[in-house]
């Protein structure tokens, strides 16, 4: 994913920003990038921020940028914000989501005679140079948008930094969050609401599917009306989401904490001595659990935070291991002889699950160890957030490759969790993480945990059922579970 922050203000606007964009580290680890701009005049930074943290890498460059408006972002793949003087006007853009079309896309513009500057970290066009790209054809900022929004596959949400102030735009169905706070004379759009708090500023606005948002420090002004069909990313709260952060006024941590209780309702034939999450997102997981199931919540395994930040964010798999590898340290005292729940946010691959975390426990003496993931099997690759990996990579897959003897399209019987295709692969993935129980979240009590109506969360990573499409004549699902109909 990614994570966009913009403020304008009726002073100086630079240490809001700074720190705003800072709390949005959790959800990249490749590119940072600030834009401020002061009369008609741009400040921009962008550093690489995978060797070291946000802060170290922008503090001293502070003195640089100034202005009363401006906009950040931390990347997983682009460098940001990028700058383009279009016919109306020059602007500054960050954006963040996944668009599925980008190489054809390109191949449009570049048959029109566009031509294209940066590149991203895997060598290909640099995706938010394109969508400002697509956005400039239009007659105006706002047309210019709706004409993007109309012809990517995937999502984009977006802000854009100019002399009228910063135009905020969620993408359509809503896969990613926009949120407007306000204090005094100060307006900020955020991806993350935990960016609010230690700045004082309140929610005053959740941008909704569609919508275009001008801020100034007059106030909001909607440029285009949003819809009322949502698919929002339902990972946000299983993992990718920080626990301060609200989502369509929900908490993530609660809605953890939900459904860690929700998988010790289905544990009654399990006898435990120890509950435990996986740090950190596990963690708020393993304690709704402890809370259902009266067993005490423990720390078998501490993870050193100053040094290491999520191995679910680095693009390359050798540095995602390396940093699952050094970042989880093992307590024996906590560990030796006992029967351990394990809870974690999700199973992606597994192969940090079970060599990092799972064969620790054994080593330091584990009687048991029963894993509790907190969403269902990942049976598709995110075609909307870069939530998940390849399709080949995913641990369910891996199992009914090995039952199967083959790749399949069709893995409906597979998806639903009543049927003994699934309980097969579950049986598997077990075996092969090597704990005494596995047991998923079903769908349906993570949607409960969260809180908000089915219809209005994209569940595609799990079910290959689509939102709604409304372009092009594809079909709004892939009922038949093979996740190949989707826009």
């Amino acid at each position: 994913m990614s994570g966009i922050f913009g403020v304008v203000s009726g002073q100086e606007c630079v240490e809001n920003l700074f720190y705003g964009t800072d709390y949005h580290s959790h959800l990249g680890t490749e590119f940072g990038g600030l834009a401020t701009m002061s009369g008609d005049r741009f400040f921009r930074q962008i550093h690489e921020i995978g060797p070291s943290q946000f802060k170290s890498k922008f503090f001293g460059d502070l003195s640089n940028l100034k202005g009363n408006k401006g906009i950040g972002v931390i990347s997983d793949s682009n460098e940001q914000p990028i700058y383009l003087n279009s016919k109306f006007g020059p602007f500054c853009i960050v954006t963040m989501g996944l668009i599925e079309n980008a190489e054809d896309l390109v191949g449009e513009l570049l048959s029109r005679g566009h031509s294209f500057a940066e590149m991203s970290v895997k060598g290909f066009v640099n995706t938010t140079e394109l969508i400002a790209k697509l956005i400039a054809l239009g007659d105006d900022l706002v047309d210019g948008i709706e004409r993007m929004f109309e012809k990517i596959e995937g999502s984009c949400s977006l802000l854009i930094l100019n002399k009228e102030g910063i135009y905020a735009a969620r993408d359509r169905r809503g896969y990613t969050p926009l949120v407007i706070g306000k204090h005094a004379d100060t307006y900020a759009v955020t991806t993350e609401t935990s960016a609010f708090p230690n700045a004082d500023l309140k929610v005053v606005k959740y941008i909704a599917p569609g919508e275009v948002v001008l801020v100034t420090e007059n106030g909001i002004a909607s440029r285009r009306e949003g819809g009322e069909e949502m698919q929002i990313c339902t990972f946000l709260w299983i993992y990718m989401g920080f626990p301060a952060s609200d989502y369509e006024g929900i908490n993530t941590e609660a809605a953890r904490e939900r459904c860690g209780a929700a998988l010790a309702r289905r544990d009654k034939d399990i006898k435990v001595d120890v509950v435990a999450g996986v740090p950190d997102s596990g963690t708020s997981h393993a304690i709704g659990y402890a809370m259902e199931s009266g067993k005490p919540f423990r720390r078998p395994l501490v993870k050193y935070t100053p040094g290491y930040g999520r191995s679910y964010t680095p693009p390359v798999q050798e540095k995602r291991d390396l940093v699952a590898k050094m970042k989880l340290i093992a307590i024996k005292e906590v560990i030796d002889g006992n029967r351990i729940v394990i809870c974690d946010d999700s199973v992606v691959r597994g192969t940090q699950l079970k060599n990092f975390t799972i064969n620790k426990l054994w080593e330091a003496g584990a009687k048991e160890i029963h894993a509790r993931p907190a969403c269902p099997p990942l049976m598709f690759p995110c075609k909307f957030c870069l939530s998940t990996r390849s399709i080949h990579e995913l641990a369910a897959r891996k199992a009914i490759r090995n039952i199967e003897g083959k790749d399949i399209e069709d893995v409906s019987e597979y998806v639903d969790s009543k049927s003994p295709k699934y309980k097969k692969m579950v049986d598997s993935i077990a075996r092969d993480l090597g704990v005494t129980t596995l047991r998923y979240q079903t769908v349906d009590d993570m949607v409960a945990a969260i809180g908000l109506p089915k219809e209005k969360l994209c569940l595609y990573c799990w079910t290959g059922k689509c939102p709604s499409a409304e372009k092009r004549g594809k079909e709004n699902s892939c009922s038949d579970g093979t996740g190949t109909h989707c826009s």
